[in-house]
């Protein structure tokens, strides 16, 4: 792998964190910022001439926003680095098993009966909607088992949809006997960061590890399995328990993912084709330079998402979407081609 690309890649991410952060209705200059983080850290002192609530803004609004949007994006394309692999299709995406519906569902519940658990608080409506995704992924796994024991991609993909397609269904109905909610169940759809603290973003970087962590223990294999599931057989590679295995933690990095900021599309899908593009096939370093790369995209389209119509803000999906569905295209268009 080129060690210039790396490094290239880590600091354009980088300055483009630092781009978010500075970036707002209320301008504050970069020392300012240097010196309230270093303050929040190791309780330096601060400078004189700074304002009262620049400190506010700073640390409880714009940091914890960029460093979700960080992680949300990275989660989301290691998840789909891992799905696109496991199920040799390119325009695969971690919400085929099922997981945004089964975490939209759940959220649903939440805001129209009002569940709060007091001791966590406002992180109740995410831990369910989270819970909620991995149930239904593993169902979803548990009922192509037991239609097809070799657990073929094509099973995988038809189960999830209608698992998929059953959800939504459900939760259609469940819009339309609680009218008063709908506002807040679509705009928790929609995908925001706005209004997250450092809760949010401490739960999105365990989750991460843990995925993260687990995905990268079985490189090999999925590198293997891209040269199809009877010469991995061949190599001594389980495939079912691996298929299994990466579907689980894929959807750890997934379900966290959606249950922090709603349903954010496309980043999965465009990331890991642009890792590939830069770094090759090997899953070693595809698996974390898509994590950047999507983390990357997705720290750019907030951005773009809370100035373009600024005070206002648009939903960081819709922006996403427009960047993703002629990518899409061009990516399924190229596969038609070859």
């Amino acid at each position: 792998m080129n060690k210039s690309k790396v490094i290239f890649t880590i600091a354009v991410t980088i300055i483009i964190m630092l781009s978010a952060v500075l970036i707002g209705t209320v301008d504050i200059k970069i020392s300012d910022i240097i010196n309230i983080i270093l303050y929040k850290l190791f309780n330096l002192p601060l400078v004189k001439e700074l304002k009262p609530n620049s400190i506010s803004i700073i640390w409880n609004l714009r940091l914890p926003r960029v460093f979700l949007a960080f992680l949300v994006g990275a989660a989301l394309s290691a998840s789909g680095t891992v799905i696109q692999s496991i199920l040799k299709n390119p325009l695969a995406s971690p919400y085929t098993l099922g997981v945004s519906s089964g975490s939209s569902f759940c959220a649903g519940l939440v805001i129209v009966f009002g569940i709060s658990i007091p001791i966590i608080g406002n992180i109740t409506l995410p831990l369910f909607g989270f819970i909620s995704g991995l149930v239904t992924v593993f169902a979803v796994i548990a009922f192509a088992k037991k239609v097809d024991e070799r657990l073929s991609n094509n099973t995988i993909i038809l189960v999830g949809m209608v698992f998929s397609l059953f959800i939504n269904a459900s939760l259609l109905i469940l819009t339309s006997l609680y009218r008063e909610n709908i506002e807040s169940i679509v705009l928790w759809q929609m995908g925001s960061f706005s209004l997250r603290g450092w809760g949010y973003v401490r739960a999105a970087l365990i989750f991460f590890i843990i995925g993260i962590i687990g995905v990268i223990k079985y490189t090999k294999e999925m590198d293997l399995l891209t040269f199809g599931e009877d010469e991995a057989k061949s190599n001594g590679v389980e495939t079912e328990k691996i298929k299994i295995r990466l579907m689980i933690y894929s959807s750890i990095l997934t379900g966290s993912a959606v249950a922090l900021s709603g349903i954010i599309g496309f980043v999965d899908l465009i990331a890991p084709h642009v890792a590939r593009k830069f770094f090759g096939s090997r899953h070693i370093y595809v698996l974390p330079m898509s994590a950047i790369f999507g983390g990357m995209l997705m720290v750019v389209s907030d951005i773009i998402a809370r100035t373009i119509i600024a005070p206002s803000e648009l939903p960081v999906s819709a922006v996403t979407a427009l960047i993703g569905a002629p990518f899409f295209a061009y990516i399924y268009f190229k596969k038609q081609v070859v």
